[in-house]
């Protein structure tokens, strides 16, 4: 029996009262745009108003008129640059516009192309102000003509299924932010009876790589952490790495993942077995033919300058709210300069953007299954905090691109169910360098003694979503992919963009005794020099009182260690919990973090690459604060708070039973809602 058809989810277009007001307050700021540009350039000149706003108006014009038919005429062209022919194609169209008005001079293509850059910052601005969609709604029609000249939908009653993960919003932060108003679209779905709020609990550990393994391919074991090293190669694998993620999705997959019957990978880090895929860590080194997805992209004259003005907006915005935040004394807090600002650009502007784009491709194409992840809620709460005015700023600006995407759903090829959920959440906390004065390494390193540690300085989170985006783009037969290959050649590793902080010593992991790495709150040790999992007599006889002096230090909360006569212990600062048969000696160490913390760990000392030591930091629920072994003040990776309490926004017309405990569970859930349907 099919489930019944999704829903009216209520989500109209915003009402534009006083069109012809609001017309005129947009073509008058435009004009000034114009005046303004005469200031600045001594090639552009205006004789009066009337010139001014016949510029503006004929400029409409041809936007409205001939941009569309550009854009079907020269798609090719458009895709082989990945769309920035269109930057020629604005600057051309301002120059025309110079031509045919008197009074309006434009002295040569460059100075068009700043014009058009002027004019896009205006309507961005203005726009906003008057609360003006039709650039929305004219980009929907034009991707529409589009897809309907390459790519015919068939059009259908089966319902499709959209999944959009909101990557790091825990559970309670989203219940408070509908609250107080910062996301009221998905306040409106629960408020119209189309959805229901319900949250899960993920595995350890807590972040995208390993739950996004267990949602879109049904399997995320052997991955304990974000970053791990594995003994029997000598590797240093990162979740997110794309040829790592390459590596991870090849074990992992069945080839029947969520997306395997002809759906559609969006800025992902696994494809969860979809044939189409663009910006997904584990295929963008592949050449895939994403310039002709994210050529849909350039449907609007001023799309990559939007996201130009939009990207030098967010940083703007980056920098006032860590001043701001510094002179108001905010704790917790950490360092926000250097190319953060950039980084965070990258992943709220540009990512977010792509991202809108193809996802309204595939609904115009009717593509059964999408799963698309925003990330830059998470890339700012990692640096604010996860309650942060400047978090839940981007949550509402992602909150509003979602609503403006989904108001196109009734002119689809097909219903579609609309599935919202996050992967993990984040817990919030001064770092435990903050806290301690050393790092965890140096903590080791004290421990000890005379043992060579190697804790390599690799790429996080930030850097590895924008390689992963030069990766993709270098992957492509285009003129922007060989641009992006020459210039990032010195910073390739067999076709990947190596960015950032260096992700090529784990040649040399394997120099030091024991290898240390961090993921968030979950700290790694591996002990080279000794094969297979070290027991805790093994690590005792080489390293007396590391153990007990990490357990010990008020900084973490566990370790996690095999005895070679007691199995599998988790030892406390002032208890032990032993795993086989969950006989606590003492205060429990796992008391603060939940009743499933002991079937957590015992699923993962069970996987063949586990660490030798599993370290956690401590957690305190009467503060509900942790402590990150990163310099992350908003943080997940391993247990404690609201990092492990993601949620879903589930259909209200399809079945769901709970509790929700695990990322295969809602792999189990979302594939028999596609299957069934």
């Amino acid at each position: 029996m099919s489930a019944p058809a999704p829903p009216d989810l209520g989500i109209e277009r915003t009402k534009r009262s006083w069109p012809l007001l609001r017309i005129a307050v947009v073509g008058v700021a435009q004009a000034l745009a114009l005046f303004a540009m005469t200031w600045l350039l001594d090639n552009v000149k205006l004789s009066s108003w009337a010139a001014a706003l016949g510029a503006v108006a004929f400029l409409a014009l041809l936007n409205a008129v001939l941009w569309p038919i550009a854009i079907r005429l020269t798609l090719p062209l458009i895709t082989w640059t990945v769309g920035l022919f269109t930057f020629v194609l604005n600057g051309l169209f301002v120059n025309l516009t110079a031509w045919v008005i008197d009074g309006f001079e434009v002295g040569s293509f460059w100075s068009g192309l700043l014009v058009a850059f002027a004019l896009t910052i205006v309507n961005l601005t203005v726009g906003g102000l008057v609360n003006i969609d039709d650039d929305h709604v004219w980009r929907q029609k034009v991707v529409k003509r589009l897809v309907h000249r390459h790519e015919p939908p068939d059009h259908t009653e089966e319902p499709g299924f959209l999944f959009i993960q909101i990557d790091g919003l825990g559970h309670d932060v989203l219940s408070d932010a509908i609250a107080s108003g910062h996301a009221p679209m998905l306040a409106g779905l629960i408020a119209n009876g189309t959805h229901n709020l319900v949250g899960w609990e993920c595995d350890l550990s807590s972040q995208t790589g390993a739950m996004q393994a267990g949602i879109l391919l049904g399997d995320n074991s052997n991955m304990p952490a974000f970053r791990w090293y594995e003994k029997d190669t000598g590797r240093i694998m990162v979740s997110n790495r794309p040829k790592d993620a390459a590596d991870i999705e090849q074990r992992q997959s069945t080839g029947h993942g969520l997306l395997a019957d002809g759906g559609a990978s969006r800025a992902n880090v696994f494809s969860g077995d979809a044939p189409d895929t663009v910006l997904t860590f584990s295929t963008v080194l592949e050449s895939h033919g994403s310039g002709s997805r994210i050529a849909y992209a350039m449907a609007t004259p001023y799309t990559l300058m939007r996201i130009i003005a939009l990207s030098i907006a967010d940083i703007v915005r980056e920098l006032r709210a860590a001043r701001r935040a510094k002179k108001d004394g905010v704790e917790p807090s950490m360092h926000r300069g250097g190319v953060y600002p950039l980084l965070r650009a990258a992943t709220t502007v540009v990512l977010s953007e792509l991202t809108i784009a193809m996802l309204i491709a595939d609904i115009e194409r009717g593509v059964a299954a999408t799963y698309a992840d925003f990330v830059g809620y998470d890339e700012v709460a990692h640096h604010s905090g996860i309650a942060a005015p400047e978090a839940l700023d981007t949550l509402r600006r992602t909150d509003e691109q979602l609503r403006r995407l989904l108001t196109m759903l009734p002119d689809a090829p097909r219903p579609y169910y609309v599935v919202i959920l996050s992967d993990h959440g984040q817990t919030q906390g001064s770092t435990f360098e903050q806290r301690s004065g050393k790092t965890l390494e140096e903590l080791v390193h004290e421990l000890a003694r005379e043992a060579a540690i190697t804790a390599p300085v690799l790429a996080g989170e930030s850097w590895n979503n924008v390689n992963g985006m030069l990766s993709d783009a270098a992957a492509e037969e285009s003129r922007l992919g060989r641009t992006v290959a020459r210039a990032t050649r010195k910073k390739t590793d067999d076709g990947e963009v190596l960015l950032g902080p260096s992700t090529t010593e784990e040649a040399n992991a394997g120099d030091g005794d024991i290898v240390v790495l961090a993921s968030g709150n979950l700290g790694l040790l591996s002990f080279t020099r000794i094969d297979g999992r070290a027991t805790r007599q093994d690590i005792e006889a080489r390293h007396a009182g590391l153990i007990d002096g990490l357990a010990a230090h008020e900084g973490i909360g566990w370790v996690l260690v095999r005895d070679a006569d007691r199995g599998d212990l988790v030892i406390g600062a002032a208890g032990t919990h032993q795993l086989v048969d969950d006989a606590v000696e003492g205060s429990d160490p796992l008391e603060p973090f939940g009743p499933n913390a002991a079937d957590h760990l015992r699923r993962t000392s069970s996987f063949d690459n586990c660490p030798d030591l599993l370290v956690n930091s401590f957690y305190d629920p009467a503060t509900d604060e942790g402590a990150a072994f990163e310099e992350l003040i908003g943080f997940h990776g391993g247990m404690g708070g609201a990092q492990c309490h993601p949620f879903v926004l589930a259909p209200a017309g399809l079945p769901l039973e709970e509790p929700l405990v695990g990322a295969i569970s809602i792999h189990e859930l979302f594939k028999s809602w596609v299957d069934k349907n």
